[in-house]
């Protein structure tokens, strides 16, 4: 079964060629299942000039950001551009009330100025092979699930052992087609990265949280960074001596623009799609799962919001945790409508009665797949529910003293263990320390204190008794289930409110203090609800995980059977993809149409100093009067943003754009409201990406930072 599962993969990679706009597809493959058609439509290279293991190509100028964005090289000096909010977190970092980086942008006019990111890294791949077959080796069809996946595993560790032999390099492997196949990524990881600059967040996050997930859009959403490395090139911790990374390749910008039909190529690291699951899972999501987290992240920014407002300092503070909660909550409303419009769960109903019909026909050894899912889902969907709440409550910035008390096992379990491990135990004490430093610089006791009232009292109401945990016994007998009462006992007696009590328990910790850490009513309480997590909803979920991945496994070898016509592209599980599409505008809803691209004169018809997030600058108020454009104007105004149709996700913020010519066009940072459910079902009628036009991101560069230095650095196509 496994040879043939085997060729079926590779057999539909060779049927037929991809259609165009939908998609996520191997690089590697892209010269047997893609470049003719990419060709057609038309892009002007090889599949060698984008992948290439033996010889500089465009896959050496793209790198994944830090743990979840990619950003692309633009200049034989180590620079990078990514999204504004994709280097939010290091902005914010070097942020103050007195040097405030978010409101008024930070340049660095020269290498000394650039600023050191403790933490940050960047990730080129070096190659990608496809290692099925080794992975498999010994597996079986009749073997029990955990035997076949402890085979697998070992499997793996050798693999991914043998690739990085003798090397500095790092290996992942992961699984596509649902464990169909088997990839192997060998990277090199960059560790010195600093920024260089970063527009105001007027420009780099205008219109906020009201535009995100929207088109038309006007965001200069970018920021830029550079790569350092040793005297030889290579990946160093930070030194005063590193020197500007030298990379093998990097991105011509082009200054010709995008017309409506012209070919884009997004190259990047696309997170998670759910392409291939079946229609309980989306009734899972639309109709129990996110209304529920939406109304959590609902109260979660109308608290945030409503201190921010009122103190510039807790605005700093809560920015980068506001736009975290917000973007998920946003796109979980979009997704749900999306579907909706969609009709997506009709549609793959209709797709599995006849998947059914043929199953019950053709190939009986499926035929009971979706009975199966449907048994799983419908217990399934309770726990997963409970999860999503619990990560709410306290990991998803939820009451936040609980998660600082958390951060103490690790220091608990060296003090319980039969012998101190004194080095062990300083090195903890240490990254304690740094982590409760990071911790209170961007804290405000009032506004958590608020928010863990509110979420208690949404858990206690929401989520199934049989995981409510002991805290709530305690909540109704002392305090006679008012909430508040208990919230005024929790932050009166902890000290995981008070920075210098709790560094001074880190320095003086012993065997002593584990009575009083355990007594400590914010560690109580994380406690309770990991309890509840560890005894009753994570061996469920884990078992209903593991039974839909062995469900999704044989369902996606059915569907490829059953659909032997088409070809399919594997869903996105963050390794480096291509996706290709046209600049292209869309029909929104009736009557209604969006062009393919905005410009300055949208953003000052935008402009409102008495909103935050339409505060427009006033230097570039002065250049848009002065009309002072320069090599950047086109058709008397600066273009901005631009759609098309390539299929993106999570991820791919911060991807390069590039035309046929490969030449970085635009970043990719967002998806169009309309066809944000793209995660799930592709609506070619409506999936937009919308990136940031390379033209405005120069011109901010060079006519608002007056850094036009960096320009120097750059090949820029006229």
């Amino acid at each position: 079964m496994r040879k043939i599962l085997l060729t079926l993969v590779v057999a539909l990679f060779l049927q037929t060629m991809a259609k165009a706009d939908e998609g996520m597809w191997i690089p590697m493959l892209l010269k047997k299942y893609n470049i003719e058609q990419m060709q057609k439509m038309g892009f002007k290279l090889t599949a060698e000039d984008v992948y290439s293991v033996n010889e500089a190509c465009l896959k050496d100028a793209v790198v994944i950001f830090g743990r979840g964005c990619t950003g692309e090289l633009i200049s034989d000096k180590g620079l990078i551009v990514t999204n504004h909010h994709c280097g939010y977190g290091q902005i914010q970092y070097h942020s103050s009330v007195e040097n405030d980086y978010l409101t008024d942008g930070f340049w660095a006019m020269s290498s000394e100025e650039e600023l050191v990111n403790p933490g940050l890294t960047v990730t080129f791949l070096k190659r990608m092979e496809d290692v099925t077959e080794r992975v498999l080796e010994g597996t079986s069809d009749d073997m029990k699930a955990e035997e076949r996946t402890k085979l697998i595993n070992e499997n793996i560790a050798a693999i991914k052992k043998e690739a990085i032999k003798d090397t500095h390099y790092e290996a992942v492997l992961k699984p596509f087609f649902h464990g169909n196949q088997y990839f192997l990524f060998v990277n090199e990881i960059f560790k010195d990265v600093r920024l260089v600059g970063a527009p105001p967040s007027a420009i780099g996050k205008f219109g906020g949280d009201t535009d995100n997930w929207m088109w038309p859009r006007h965001t200069g959403d970018f920021s830029m960074f550079r790569i350092y490395a040793d005297k030889d090139n290579k990946p160093a911790e930070y030194s005063k001596d590193n020197v500007p990374y030298k990379p093998a390749e990097h991105f011509s910008v082009s200054l010709k623009g995008v017309n409506e039909g012209d070919f884009t190529m997004v190259f990047g690291y696309p997170g998670s799609t759910y392409q291939y699951v079946p229609s309980y899972h989306l009734e899972m999501l639309t109709e129990t799962v996110n209304p529920k987290l939406i109304d959590v992240r609902t109260e979660k920014l109308a608290i945030m919001n409503r201190y921010q407002e009122a103190d510039p300092a807790v605005r700093i503070k809560y920015a980068a945790k506001n736009a975290r909660i917000s973007n998920s909550w946003k796109r979980w409303i979009g997704e749900n409508r999306g579907l909706e419009i969609l009709d997506a769960i009709n549609k793959k109903q209709q797709f599995e009665a006849d998947f059914t019909k043929w199953a019950n026909a053709q190939a009986p050894e499926y035929a009971e797949l979706l009975s199966k899912y449907k048994t799983v889902y419908k217990d399934y969907t309770n726990y997963n529910l409970t999860y999503g709440y619990y990560r709410e409550m306290i990991r998803s910035n939820g009451m936040e003293i609980a998660y600082l008390a958390s951060q103490m096992e690790a220091l608990k379990a060296l003090y319980e263990a039969e012998e101190l491990n004194e080095e062990a135990a300083s090195k903890v004490k240490q990254k304690m320390n740094e982590r409760v430093e990071l911790f209170f610089k961007d804290y405000y006791k009032p506004l958590d204190k608020e928010l863990s009232a509110k979420l208690l009292g949404m858990y206690a109401t929401n989520i199934d008794a049989a995981f409510q945990p002991d805290v709530y016994a305690l909540i109704n007998g002392k305090y006679k289930g008012n909430i508040s009462k208990y919230v005024d006992y929790l932050y009166a007696k902890s000290i995981f409110d008070d920075k210098e009590a709790v560094l001074a328990f880190i320095s003086d910790f012993s065997v002593k203090s584990i009575k009083k850490l355990e007594k400590d009513p914010a560690f109580v309480l994380n406690k309770s609800f990991v309890e509840v997590y560890d005894d009753k909803v994570y061996p469920q979920i884990k078992k209903y995980r593991t039974n839909l991945a062995e469900l999704n496994k044989a369902y996606m070898a059915a569907q490829m059977k059953f659909e032997s016509d088409k070809v399919f592209y594997p869903d996105a599980n963050f390794t480096l993809r291509v996706s290709y599409g046209q600049v292209k505008g869309y029909t929104a809803r009736d009557a209604v149409y969006y062009k393919h691209f905005t410009t300055l004169e949208g953003i000052m018809e935008k402009d409102n100093p008495d909103i935050y997030d339409y505060r427009v600058p006033a230097k570039l108020k002065e250049l848009y009067e002065n009309k002072d454009y320069g090599r950047y104007e086109v058709d008397g105004t600066v273009p901005v943003c631009f759609v098309a149709t390539n299929h993106t996700t999570g991820g791919n913020s911060g991807s390069p754009v590039l035309n046929a010519e490969g030449h970085l066009i635009g970043i990719n940072f967002d998806r169009a409201w309309e066809g944000v459910m793209s995660d799930l079902m592709f609506n070619p009628e409506q999936c937009r990406n919308i990136s940031l036009d390379m033209r405005y991101v120069l011109f901010i560069v060079d006519k608002m930072a007056g850094a036009g230095y960096l320009l120097d650095e750059m090949t820029i196509v006229e």
